[in-house]
C-alpha cells in the first residue's frame, strides 16, 4: 500500500511540475512582440546572427538556416574487394557552390573503425574542399559504414558512405622440411 501511495504521489508532482514549465514557456499577457528576424539575402557569412527581441527587456540571437550550398564528387563509394588488414581510403571532394565561404565543422565516422579527416579552413565560394576517409579492414566480410559532415550554419548534415568486402588473407604455407 506504502508503495502505491508513493508511486501515485511521485506521479502527481511530475505533473505538478510539468505544468508548471510549461506555464512558465508560454507567453504573459503583458508581453507583446517587437519584431521578427528575417535571413536577409546578402553573401554574408553563415555564422551572422541577429539579435531578436521577444518581449521588453529580453532578447535572444537567431542564427538563420543556410541553404545546402555544397555539390559532391560522389557520396557513396564502393571499394568492391578489400584484402584484410590493407586499409581502405577514399577522399570525397565537395565545391562549395554558395556565395559565402562555408566552413567543415565535423566529419564523424559511424565506428572506430573508420577514420575521417576534412579541411580545416573556411572553403571560398567556387573553391573545393575534401573529406578523407580511411577504413581498417581487420574483420572479414562486407561493410558498410558512414562518415557525417556538418558545416557551420547548416543543420542538416551530409552522409557520405563507404562499402565493400574485406575478403581474407590467404593461409600461409607450412615451411618445407627438406628430405634425408
Amino acid at each position: 500500500m506504502k508503495t502505491i501511495i508513493t508511486t501515485f504521489l511521485a506521479l502527481f508532482i511530475g505533473v505538478q511540475f510539468i505544468a508548471a514549465q510549461d506555464n512558465a514557456a508560454q507567453p504573459s499577457k503583458e508581453t507583446k512582440t517587437i519584431g521578427t528576424a528575417q535571413p536577409t539575402q546578402t553573401a554574408q557569412p553563415a555564422q551572422q546572427s541577429q539579435p531578436v527581441q521577444i518581449s521588453p527587456g529580453a532578447t535572444t540571437t537567431t542564427t538563420p538556416a543556410v541553404p545546402n550550398t555544397v555539390a559532391w564528387n560522389e557520396t557513396t563509394h564502393d571499394f568492391a574487394k578489400v584484402k584484410q588488414n590493407d586499409p581502405a581510403e577514399v577522399t570525397f571532394t565537395f565545391k562549395n557552390t554558395g556565395e559565402a565561404p562555408i566552413v567543415v565543422t565535423s566529419a564523424r565516422s559511424s565506428c572506430g573503425c573508420t577514420v575521417a579527416e576534412y579541411t580545416k579552413e573556411p572553403v571560398k565560394p567556387g573553391a573545393s574542399g575534401t573529406v578523407k576517409a580511411t577504413y581498417n579492414s581487420a574483420r572479414v566480410g562486407a561493410f558498410t559504414k558512414t562518415v557525417t559532415v556538418t558545416f557551420e550554419g547548416n543543420s542538416t548534415p551530409d552522409v557520405l558512405t563507404i562499402k565493400g568486402e574485406v575478403e581474407a588473407l590467404a593461409p600461409a604455407a607450412p615451411p618445407s622440411t627438406p628430405n634425408q
